[in-house]
C-alpha cells in the first residue's frame, strides 16, 4: 500500500463545531485514515494529520480546505501563532512507497484547485517551491494576513495560483511537499513574553541558532505562562534533546525553569528514541532491541 501524509493547518482552534465540520470532510473519504487532530486555543489553530493513497488524500485535502474557507473568516481572526489564511498551510509528506516528486505533483494539483475554484492566492513552498526563497514558509508568511494586502502587489510576490489579490475572508494559502517535521513546544514558568522571544531567537536558524529549527515566542494566556513554539524541520540533523538543553540553559539565565513540553501531531519514533538514548547514556543501543519492532513485523 502506497501512503502519503497530509498535515493541513487551519486557522481555527476555538470553535469545536467548525473544527468538527472540517474534520468530517476528511473522514468521509474511503481509504483515508484520520490520525490526529490537535487544537490550540491560544494559537487559535488546528493541525490535522491523515494518511492514505495519494489520490484519496488529495480529495480529502481539497474537501477539508473547501469547508474551512466556508466557515473561517480571517478578517475576524486573532491568535498567537503566525498565520495568513483560513487554510494556512497544507503540506504533503511521503510516508511509504511514495516519492517527494509525487508529493510535489499533489501540491501543485491542490494549489491549482484552491486558486482556481476557491479564488485564493496560493504559494508553493518547501520542495514544491517555484522560487528558492519560497522554500521557507516563514519567508512567505512574514507580515501575516494583515501584511499580505500590500505585499502581494509588490514585485516578485505574484502567487503561483489564484488571483493576485488577497481574499479578504480566506486570506492566502501555502501548499507544499516536505519530509516529516516535529512541532515541538516548550512552556516556561513565566509570563514574561520577552524571555520566550529571546530564547526563540537563540534557537532558531534565521537568528543564528540551529540550522533546522524555526521558533517564535508566544503567550499562553490560559496557562499563565509563555511558550517557545518550534518546527523541527530535520530531527536527524538537529535532535530534540539538543534544542531542549539549549532552551533550558537559556531559561536559567533569566531565572526561569521549563514547566512542560508538548508535541503537536505525530512524531517519528526515531526522534524520541534518540532522545531516550542520549539522556539514559545508553552505550551501543540498537533498534533491534526494541520489543515492539518485532511485534509490528
Amino acid at each position: 500500500m502506497r501512503l502519503v501524509g497530509c498535515v493541513p493547518n487551519f486557522s481555527e482552534g476555538r470553535n469545536k463545531t467548525k473544527i468538527n465540520s472540517i474534520v468530517e470532510e476528511i473522514k468521509k473519504i474511503d481509504g483515508v485514515k484520520l490520525i490526529d487532530v490537535s487544537t490550540d486555543y491560544n494559537h487559535n489553530r488546528t493541525v490535522v494529520t491523515f494518511l492514505g493513497e495519494p489520490e484519496e488524500v488529495a480529495v480529502a485535502a481539497y474537501n477539508a480546505c473547501r469547508r474551512a474557507v466556508e466557515l473561517i473568516d480571517m478578517s475576524k481572526h486573532t491568535g498567537e501563532h503566525p498565520r495568513m489564511g483560513a487554510v494556512d498551510v497544507v503540506p504533503f509528506v511521503p510516508v511509504k512507497d511514495v516519492t517527494m516528486e509525487e508529493c510535489i505533483e499533489l501540491a501543485e494539483e491542490l494549489g491549482r484547485k484552491i486558486g482556481g475554484e476557491l479564488h485564493i492566492p496560493v504559494y508553493l513552498y518547501e520542495a514544491a517551491a517555484t522560487k528558492p526563497e519560497r522554500e521557507d514558509l516563514a519567508y512567505i508568511r512574514k507580515g501575516q494576513y494583515e501584511g499580505f494586502f500590500d505585499k502581494i502587489k509588490q514585485p516578485g510576490w505574484e502567487p503561483d495560483f489564484g488571483p493576485r489579490e488577497v481574499n479578504i475572508k480566506s486570506g492566502v494559502t501555502a501548499v507544499g511537499a516536505r519530509p516529516p517535521l516535529i512541532a515541538f513546544n516548550v512552556n516556561l514558568n513565566t509570563q514574561n513574553l520577552d524571555i520566550a522571544k529571546n530564547i526563540a531567537r537563540a534557537v532558531r536558524n534565521s537568528s543564528g541558532g540551529f540550522r533546522y529549527v524555526k521558533a517564535v515566542g508566544v503567550n499562553l494566556e490560559d496557562k499563565k505562562m509563555v511558550q517557545v513554539s518550534m518546527n523541527m524541520t530535520d530531527y536527524k540533523k538537529t535532535p530534540l534533546h539538543r534544542v531542549y538543553e539549549l532552551i533550558k540553559a537559556e531559561a536559567s539565565r533569566y531565572g526561569v525553569s521549563i514547566a512542560e513540553t508538548e508535541i503537536v501531531g505525530l512524531v517519528p519514533s526515531e526522534a524520541l528514541l534518540e532522545t531516550a538514548v542520549s539522556y539514559l547514556q545508553l552505550h551501543g543501543f540498537r533498534n533491534e532491541q526494541i520489543l515492539e519492532n518485532y511485534i509490528y513485523e
